[in-house]
């Protein structure tokens, strides 16, 4: 059998054997241009095949394997048995004997015959660009949340790839003696393991959901507002997260650093408060088997009241990482360009030149209002102090401005307000306090019940 780590899976080694495991090659089989493409696949040709392979590269580092070589393979077709050419392939296993490697990940999806012929061909393992990134998350996952998705996402991978490995069991008979029927073979028998654990997997997360919608109830009676933060991998989400709350979430300039969503408080100018989400972030080619796994996680990306799309700025590849993270928005029902709680975070600009920043600030100057993006720099804090502002003006749109007095010796009202709602001014005059607050809309007829709250006229 192949090996099984933490999470139960058949693939690498567990994280301390990596280093064991010898040399990897990366190999990019990219399609070259052809004319008379639909839209995807020119989309696919905006991704110069250096960054795709460096990315690939990239996250076989993210989990300590050593990249002896990287292969660029442009192809002109794929093939059905072995997705390269013969004389690619032949070309590649050379590679591999000279190097000495042990496993070659490949930077697409490839079928299970496909895996199985180049681990024939090749005589080692091959890990396909979907088998890398669920590498990844099993190791990322601490809460037992991100293992449960991670490991339904890996088993409904691993569920078409299972191989023969026990020919010595070829069949476990049924029944006694010579009457009873062939019975099931191992394989039949590992997919029905695999299916009966897929359906507890299943069970387990929506009590899990179940959990969530719960929590978001209980910031709703609050009322908490939610900001997420959205992105492509190491567009640098944790590091501004730990800015705008002063939490110590793990960042580090690697892809997949963190995982697990994690929600913190933050202080607006104005003295209210939002909780902020970080979710997990994205990657081109995203495997289906995650976005379907993570959705309980993603959920408080649909029910957020403002999205922050983070994006890294001083990257090369900046323009098809945001198609790729819209993408992935799209397949979560949400449209990033109808969505009017969608603010662009230009992160990282301090890895840019003058030049290059003034090029930004045109840019964004010309942008609808609508449609605003903002320059900043998660590391050094530039820009973040209008950031907030920023997403309190969004908060404070879908929220209602009221003038009120309020006698002065009402301590648990004024208590009762600066928990409920959002003091933008408060002045004492002779035993009383006029005060302006806003407040969502599910305490506005609290508000003006109570306190004869008159709304103020823009």
């Amino acid at each position: 059998m192949e090996p099984r780590d933490r999470q139960g899976f058949i693939g690498l080694s567990r994280p301390d054997d990596v280093k064991t495991t010898g040399l990897v090659i990366v190999v990019g089989p990219y399609l070259r241009a052809r004319r008379g493409d639909d839209a995807q696949s020119a989309h696919a040709d905006m991704r110069d095949f250096e960054a795709r392979i460096d990315e690939a590269a990239g996250l076989a580092r993210a989990i300590d394997l050593v990249v002896a070589e990287s292969i660029l393979a442009p192809i002109g077709q794929i093939r059905p048995a072995t997705y390269l050419g013969k004389g690619k392939v032949d070309e590649i296993a050379g590679v591999i004997a000279g190097q000495g490697a042990e496993l070659v990940v490949m930077d697409c999806a490839l079928s299970p015959i496909q895996q199985r012929n180049l681990e024939k061909a090749w005589n080692t393992k091959v890990l396909d660009r979907t088998g890398l990134i669920l590498e990844i998350f099993g190791r990322r996952a601490k809460t037992k949340e991100g293992a449960l998705q991670v490991e339904l996402a890996h088993l409904n991978y691993q569920r078409s790839r299972l191989v023969r490995s026990w020919t010595h069991l070829e069949r476990q008979r049924g029944g006694f003696g010579f009457m009873g029927g062939p019975g099931e073979t191992q394989i039949e028998a590992d997919r029905r393991l695999i299916g009966d654990r897929i359906t507890r997997l299943e069970n387990e997360l929506k009590k899990v959901q179940a959990t969530r919608r719960l929590h978001r109830a209980g910031r709703q009676r609050v009322p908490y507002r939610v900001v997420a933060l959205v992105g492509y991998t190491n567009a640098g989400k944790s590091t501004l997260f730990n800015r705008l709350t002063r939490a110590d979430v793990q960042a580090a300039d690697m892809l997949f650093a963190t995982l697990d969503p994690t929600l913190r408080a933050i202080t607006l100018p104005h003295g209210g408060k939002a909780m902020l989400s970080d979710t997990v972030g994205f990657i081109s080619n995203l495997p289906t088997q995650l976005v379907a796994a993570f959705r309980a996680t993603l959920e408080e990306v649909l029910e957020a009241d403002v999205i922050l799309h983070v994006r890294d700025m001083s990257h090369e590849d900046a323009e098809a990482q945001q198609h790729d993270v819209e993408l992935v928005l799209s397949q979560l029902g949400i449209d990033p360009q109808a969505t009017d709680g969608l603010i662009e975070v230009w992160n990282k600009i301090d890895r840019l030149d003058e030049a290059a920043r003034e090029n930004l600030a045109n840019i964004a100057a010309r942008r609808p209002p609508e449609r605003p993006c903002l320059m900043v720099s998660a590391e050094t804090g530039e820009g973040v102090d209008v950031l907030l502002q920023a997403i309190e003006d969004r908060l404070a749109a879908a929220r209602t401005t009221l003038d009120l007095t309020i006698d002065a010796a009402d301590g648990a009202g004024i208590s009762w307000l600066h928990r409920n709602a959002e003091v933008l001014a408060k002045e004492l005059h002779e035993g009383h306090y006029d005060m302006t607050v806003r407040v969502d809309a599910t305490k506005r007829d609290i508000v003006v019940e109570r306190y004869h709250g008159v709304p103020r006229v823009a």
